[in-house]
């Protein structure tokens, strides 16, 4: 990448070293002595300007470009410099006479000017000075400027009285600080006297503006592909040697080939074109892809669009995407938290616990303490009296090396557990016992649990979080009581938050837990639904819980059974999210989508095996909650990164086939606590799983999360706006 000043020649040589002198004063000091020194240099620094590594010269030829050339040469030698200046010359143009020579030196200015950007490419500058030659000259190097951009249109003015060694300077003359003041000799011819006359302050460099890159370049015409270097090319013009006082050079003497598409007759038809091109561009773009993209997304430059749709989202990618504003639809509150948040909320049932509780606990999970490896049923052995208390003692007295330890270190590896660890599923949620409904039995738990996930959603930039759990398991088992003591302590910190763009909005799903028909509680799946019911009723929680969601054992129960119980929330239209297909069949994904009229599938992986179901679904825009970490955890998918552990897995992640497929799907974590991760970190993990997933299916599955939020519209949509608003601020300011 490289920083190029292109500038016109003609008669006048000294318009290159003025222009050069403003923009790299520290290699060039004509203007050491300006009045106007000092806003110079702030001028420069205020447009972020850049020393060139090479000026690049469009001149004609004829005697008097000779000569100016001549000057040129012999001043770039005296200066020693070693960066390349480059000459191109119009071949068969003298004075810009005819329209003839115009059009050879308007379509080689324009070659140039494309060949500098890209050259340049996206962290270069290109900077092009419009003070030299003809004003022909200048207009089609200000033309090519605001076709393919550049960073600077420079111009050098002056008052018109110019003293003799300004106006035919000599090479020594211009390689050092101008003089303020200069003796100008008797001209007898104009009756002009000796005098004084001023010097440096005749001169005053501009900046005049910028240009930006035309859309119109970056689309198909007529079947010729954008524009490019290739397409017009220009040879590169050699160097004139430096550090020698009479320096030879040999300029580049350009003609155009015959028959050669001419570049200026192309933009000139793609500007005349411009609507009917930007439009066939976009209804391409739209006929490409099956899901829809941001709005916004859609008025990005072409070249943009393009970058999106072809570069895979990598871990380069990660400061990036976390500043991207998201929503999460499948965050289990049992396990959010990680083991330092989890020891805080601990700290905060501990302190709200008397002394005689305290010792009690303590008396009951010593061995838990004293043991360096506990036994696998552990958990059981924290339901005996208080539950929160026994955890709290846990969480409390020991580090989180150690609990880190006894949590994972009994389900490592964590991968393709429900097939290949001894216990299944259940070491998969081991990581998770010392909080959620473990800890959430003590009213003390509630604030500092809302503020631990309230910092995780703000950490993570989510607009909006979709929490689900089973508020029937927490305090005692007064779910419509945890639900608004929850809520009201989301509530404060939200309005507490001073970060008004980013205030997040949240939303509760209730679970069912099918392994309730295994233990024949079918009355606590009917409490449930009721639940969601009387949510729905109070006015302070209608718009936090969303919603129901059925989870556990997939292979539990028959889902016909289970709908009958699921009546009341059915009943009343709340919309509903089922996990399915994660370790099961298809045909559990049916049952959900049939009998108890899924809006949304918890993961869903084995729908790819269903053509006909995932058609239904995409008919149905029934949209999918796919969990890559956790997935990897519970079923185990080929992973470059695993398979180097030493964990092989020939499935392939089926994201990428049901997203070709049309599918409504989003990216989210499932228990980020557990799978130590982040909303961020899925979606790379899930480009990793399939080879590659663009940042624009990226953005669009972002889009996915928040367009199948169970909100209501009203909230929705205005959400929707801003995550809208601000996406396309942070990628246009980003890749624009």
């Amino acid at each position: 990448m490289k920083n190029i000043l292109v500038c016109t020649l003609g008669a006048s040589w000294a318009v290159i070293p003025e222009v050069l002198a403003f923009v790299d004063p520290d290699f060039l000091p004509l203007y050491a002595k300006h009045p106007q020194r000092e806003r110079l240099l702030a001028l420069v620094r205020e447009q972020g300007l850049r020393a060139p590594d090479e000026v690049w010269v469009v001149t004609t030829e004829g005697e008097k470009t000779v000569n100016s050339l001549n000057s040129l040469a012999k001043w770039w030698g005296l200066l020693g410099d070693v960066r390349p200046l480059r000459v191109w010359q119009a071949a068969g143009t003298n004075e810009l006479a005819g329209e003839d020579e115009c059009r050879r030196i308007r379509e080689l200015t324009l070659r140039v000017v494309l060949k500098a950007q890209e050259l340049a490419g996206n962290s270069g500058q290109v900077l092009l000075s419009l003070a030299g030659g003809r004003k022909t000259m200048s207009a089609d190097l200000q033309w090519a400027g605001t076709v393919f951009g550049c960073d600077g249109l420079l111009h050098v003015v002056d008052n018109g009285d110019f003293p003799p060694q300004l106006f035919r300077p000599t090479a020594a003359f211009m390689i050092k600080d101008l003089p303020e003041e200069v003796l100008a000799p008797a001209d007898l011819a104009r009756n002009l006297p000796e005098r004084i006359m001023s010097c440096v302050s005749v001169v005053m460099p501009l900046f005049v503006g910028r240009g930006y890159r035309s859309d119109l370049l970056d689309v198909d015409w007529q079947g010729r592909g954008p524009v490019t270097g290739a397409r017009f090319s220009l040879p590169q013009a050699s160097e004139i040697n430096a550090g020698n006082s009479e320096p030879n050079f040999t300029s580049c003497r350009w003609r155009a080939e015959a028959g050669a598409a001419s570049l200026a007759a192309e933009i000139n038809e793609r500007e005349k074109e411009g609507q009917q091109l930007l439009g066939n561009y976009l209804a391409a773009v739209s006929q490409d892809e099956r899901h829809e993209n941001w709005r916004s997304l859609y008025r990005l430059a072409p070249r943009i669009i393009e970058h999106l749709r072809k570069t895979p989202l990598t871990e380069e990618h990660r400061d990036w995407f976390a500043r991207l504003p998201k929503a999460e639809l499948h965050c289990h509150l049992g396990g959010i938290l990680d083991l330092a948040a989890q020891k805080r909320v601990g700290a905060a049932v501990w302190q709200a616990l008397s002394e005689d509780e305290k010792k009690a606990a303590l008396v009951r999970v010593a061995g838990l303490l004293q043991a360096k490896e506990w036994p696998w049923e552990w958990p059981a052995l924290l339901k005996t009296g208080d539950r929160s208390a026994n955890c709290a003692a846990l969480l409390v007295n020991l580090s989180e090396e150690v609990l880190a330890e006894h949590l994972f270190a009994a389900t490592r590896p964590r991968f393709a557990l429900r097939t290949e660890h001894e216990h299944g599923f259940t070491a998969y949620e081991r990581p998770g016992e010392l909080t959620g409904s473990a800890i959430l039995g003590h009213a003390a738990a509630i604030v500092q649990y809302a503020r631990e996930v309230y910092d995780y959603v703000k950490r993570e930039r989510l607009l909006y979080c979709e929490l689900r759990g089973s508020p029937l398991k927490y305090l005692g088992g007064d779910g419509l009581r945890f639900l608004r003591l929850f809520y009201r302590a989301l509530t404060c910190l939200i309005e507490e938050d001073s970060e008004t763009l980013w205030r997040p909005v949240f939303g509760f799903i209730i679970i069912s837990d099918r392994r309730d028909l295994e233990k024949g509680s079918e009355a606590r799946l009917e409490r449930a639904a009721k639940l969601v019911v009387q949510a729905g009723d109070n006015s302070e929680l209608r718009n936090f819980v969303v919603g129901l969601d059925l989870a556990g054992k997939e292979e539990s129960g028959d889902l016909r059974e289970i709908a009958s119980l699921l009546e009341p929330v059915f009943a009343r239209c709340l919309p509903v999210t089922i996990h399915a297909g994660e370790g099961t069949a298809a045909d559990k994904i049916w049952q959900a989508a049939y009998h108890l009229n899924a809006d949304r599938i918890g993961h869903g992986l084995t729908l790819v095996d269903s053509p006909e179901l995932a058609a239904r679904f995409r008919n149905r825009n029934i949209c999918l909650e796919l969990c890559p970490t956790s997935n990897l955890e519970v079923v185990g998918f080929h992973d470059p990164r695993s398979e180097s552990l030493g964990f092989s897995r020939k499935n392939i992640y089926p994201l990428k086939k049901l997203w070709e497929m049309g599918l409504p799907l989003t990216i989210c974590t499932d228990n980020p606590g557990i799978s130590k991760t982040t909303l961020s970190n899925e979606y790379l993990t899930a480009s990793r799983l399939v080879g590659g997933l663009t940042l624009w299916d990226a953005l669009a599955m972002i889009k996915q999360a928040f367009s199948h939020s169970f909100l209501p519209a009203e909230v929705r949509e205005p959400l929707m706006k801003k995550a809208d608003k601000i996406i396309f601020e942070l990628v246009a300011g980003d890749f624009g």
